[in-house]
């Protein structure tokens, strides 16, 4: 099995070969397809997702149909809808595969289970979730009053890796614009990009 889980937890903590194995026996391969809905709203999210390859992105579908995206979340991260994997709540947004992506899945209950075994596994886990939750509320702000060129010249500045794999609509629904305009954008070379 993908063991990149347990190469990421180690660059922060050491983690002893037998933890290693308990970990790795909670958690299973999935795979999804571009478009894979991994958690649809409306219901209560009960897994939470180690993401080895791929960009997923949390979505939330507005009052027409369509998904708007959020957050793109990449290799090497957790993913999950926070408040309602924690406090056991219906969550209006979606988990999407925004490319093909291979991820481990762990339920909430296999999750709380391992953490009586290893305590250090949840401060290690909500420590990762704490750090990534600053790093996109960073990101989401610095778009804060730019205009529409300005957000997507950021974008492929901050999030280069994940827009040469994710499609034109999600950057545009991303970014708040229209895909017209993130066309018209792209074109215009004094974008610099």
């Amino acid at each position: 099995m993908n063991n990149s889980l347990i190469t990421y937890l180690q660059l922060l903590a050491p983690i002893p070969e037998g933890d290693q194995t308990l970990i790795m026996a909670s958690f299973r391969k999935r795979i999804a397809k571009e478009g894979e809905y991994l958690f649809k709203g409306g219901y209560v999210c009960t897994e939470m997702f180690f993401i080895c390859s791929g960009v997923l992105k949390i979505t939330v579908t507005d009052e027409k149909g369509a998904d708007i995206t959020h957050y793109f979340i990449k290799e090497n991260q957790f993913c999950t809808i926070l408040k309602s994997f924690d406090n056991s709540v219906n969550a209006p947004e979606n988990i999407v595969a925004a490319c093909d992506a291979e991820v481990l899945v762990v339920n909430r209950r296999e999750l709380l289970a391992l953490y009586q075994k290893l305590p250090y596994l949840k401060t290690l886990i909500d420590q990762i979730t704490q750090q990534r939750l600053l790093d996109k509320i960073q990101v989401r702000n610095s778009y804060l009053g730019k205009d529409a060129a300005t957000r997507y010249k950021l974008f492929m500045m901050q999030q280069s890796d994940i827009a040469l794999r994710v499609s034109l609509q999600d950057i545009a629904s991303y970014l708040e614009i229209t895909p017209q305009s993130l066309s018209r954008i792209r074109k215009n070379p004094l974008i610099g990009i």
